[in-house]
């Protein structure tokens, strides 16, 4: 196993990372000090994960809930759901939440646990590889709106993050890959020498070698507790791990967050931003065919959906979170490996690159 540590403001926490964490009964007892413990999970994760964590804890005997699996659950719905459960068990102050499951599950149990009594402890147990390199580091969490995604949040830290890297046998091959654009985000915004690894990699990384994926996770969070040590609240460089999410955040909201998983759209979105960059002369040419040729190889969409009109995605980017009354604020590139966040791009500069990008055969 191998831990790193999370130090922001106020919070330090652990994030271990290893083989079989979750059936290992050793790691449990300082991640969940005394007190009531509620396991939320989604079907598909439970089924596969949820009686190994609950005999984990051995005689703890949490309370479960399970929630249908897809992000149409990352509501306020499910987030009552929660909530009641835990007033219902007379949860305390000195009660636990458990986010077991991917970022849908990460994200509401966050959510839950800053709210419940103006915040409770909770444990991140992410099972994707999205949730492992992103979501569940870093203490954003959030619901959706119907009139966009993450609009209703706050920054609340685990006070642990548990990644068994065994999850990632039984994770379909779509999420596994959908997974690996964030993988590939740290790489082009920060980490030019990671991003290099990844393309020598990519049969390794693509057939979830386990040497690969452990490096693949550990580098990833590396990454990520760096940014968020520095920036905790997004306030400067947190911003840059938003790289083509305004864009991908446009897509899932126009498509009813049905067509595309979070990765496929922010992989859709990297190429747009990366185009957007060159198209602004802020970075060098062939910066756009290089993150292309990567993300395309790792078997993630790169092309803009025909069907999305570039207007109304910039409609749609006007009512992000990330937005501010002086305009849309976007992460741009100056080089692989350098991010940089521009406030100058204008509605045509943007939906320009979104026409560059566009492909007719790929609705």
């Amino acid at each position: 196993m191998e831990t790193l540590h999370i130090e922001v403001p106020g919070a330090s926490y652990p994030v271990h990372i290893g083989p079989g964490l979750i059936q290992d009964p050793a790691v449990w007892p300082e991640a969940l000090p005394p007190g009531k413990i509620l396991i939320v999970s989604d079907a598909t994760v439970a089924e596969l994960y949820l009686d190994k964590l609950a005999r984990s804890l051995g005689d703890r005997h949490p309370e479960l809930l399970i929630l249908p699996s897809g992000e149409e659950q990352k509501s306020f719905e499910s987030w009552r759901a929660i909530i009641d459960r835990l007033i219902a068990g007379e949860a305390l102050r000195d009660a636990s939440l458990v986010a077991l499951g991917g970022g849908v599950i990460g994200d509401l149990t966050g959510f839950a646990a800053a709210t419940y009594m103006r915040g409770i402890r909770f444990v991140q147990v992410p099972t994707t590889l999205l949730a492992q390199v992103d979501a569940s580091v870093g203490g954003k969490t959030a619901v959706n709106h119907p009139a966009g995604k993450n609009l209703i949040g706050a920054f609340h830290q685990p006070s642990a993050v548990m990644i068994d890297s065994d999850t990632l046998s039984t994770l379909p091959e779509r999420e596994y890959r959908a997974g690996l654009a964030e993988v590939v985000k740290y790489g082009i915004i920060r980490d030019a020498a990671f991003f290099d690894w990844l393309e020598a990699h990519v049969n390794n990384v693509g057939s979830r070698e386990s040497e690969a994926t452990l490096e693949v996770i550990a580098r990833s969070v590396r990454n990520k507790a760096e940014v968020v040590a520095e920036d905790e609240k997004e306030q400067g460089i947190r911003a840059t791990l938003n790289f083509g999410h305004t864009f991908a955040h446009a897509l899932e909201t126009l498509t009813g967050y049905s067509r595309y998983l979070h990765g496929e759209a922010v992989a859709i979105g990297m190429v747009v931003a990366t185009a957007l960059s060159e198209q602004r002369g802020i970075c060098g040419e062939n910066r756009t065919s290089r993150v292309r040729g990567l993300l395309n190889l790792f078997g993630l969409p790169v092309s803009w959906p025909s069907d999305i009109d570039p207007e109304r995605a910039y409609k749609a980017m006007a009512m992000d979170k990330k937005a501010l009354n002086t305009g849309l604020r976007l992460v741009l590139i100056e080089e692989i490996g350098k991010a940089v966040v521009d406030r100058e791009s204008t509605s045509r500069d943007i939906v320009r690159a979104i026409e560059s990008q566009m492909d007719a055969s790929q609705p």
